[in-house]
């Protein structure tokens, strides 16, 4: 038995539950509503404030995503196909919502996003260790960094596409009587940030 690699195996495991467990959850929490969380029709709100349109539409995809991401991380199958789909999601949270508070997560910036980001950079390089689907089915030893990369890339480009069909946010479109941009309320502000 190699000590080494065991230990190596359980850290990867406990990463991966916590990781993906809480990305399920989150998305478990937008479609279902549990645990407080909004909803479809709540996530459907948030993400029309966000500037998507057909957010009746995004929204229970947004939420699927989510919980497929998680689900894939947490059991270690599809090699870097749920940290794709993490950095994903992660990057159109941070360009909708973080970004324009900075770096800091006390303000709402984007450093909890950035830290769910490299775990998906980790994961999609590294791979799901010995105690994973991927592992039992034979998957493992297929994969290379290499397409852990490609995998990445094709998250970055989906979430630019995304992004794309994303109007300009209510909360900064032009007030017709003033032409100063409106602001969202901080209640609304803080909605949004607990469901991104």
């Amino acid at each position: 038995m190699d000590i080494d690699k065991t230990l190596r195996d359980l850290a990867l495991l406990a990463s991966r539950l916590a990781l993906g467990g809480s990305l399920a959850a989150h998305g478990a929490q937008k479609l279902f509503g549990i645990q407080n969380g909004p909803g479809l029709k709540g996530t459907a709100k948030m993400l029309q404030s966000l500037g998507f349109e057909q957010s009746d539409t995004v929204a229970p995809l947004v939420a699927a995503s989510e919980m497929t991401a998680g689900t894939l991380i947490a059991t270690g199958a599809l090699g870097p196909i749920g940290p794709a789909m993490l950095l994903s999601i992660m990057l159109v949270a941070i360009e909708t919502v973080h970004r324009p508070k900075g770096y800091w997560n006390t303000e709402g910036g984007f450093e909890m996003n950035t830290m769910y980001v490299l775990n998906a950079l980790l994961l999609a390089n590294e791979g799901y260790g010995s105690y994973s689907l991927d592992e039992m089915f034979g998957w493992r030893e297929k994969m290379r960094p290499m397409h852990g990369w490609i995998a990445l890339l094709g998250g970055a480009a989906a979430a630019m596409l995304i992004l794309g069909q994303r109007s300009q946010p209510p909360s900064q479109q032009k007030d017709t009587s003033g032409g100063e941009p409106q602001t969202q309320t901080a209640a609304t502000d803080s909605k949004v940030e607990a469901t991104v």
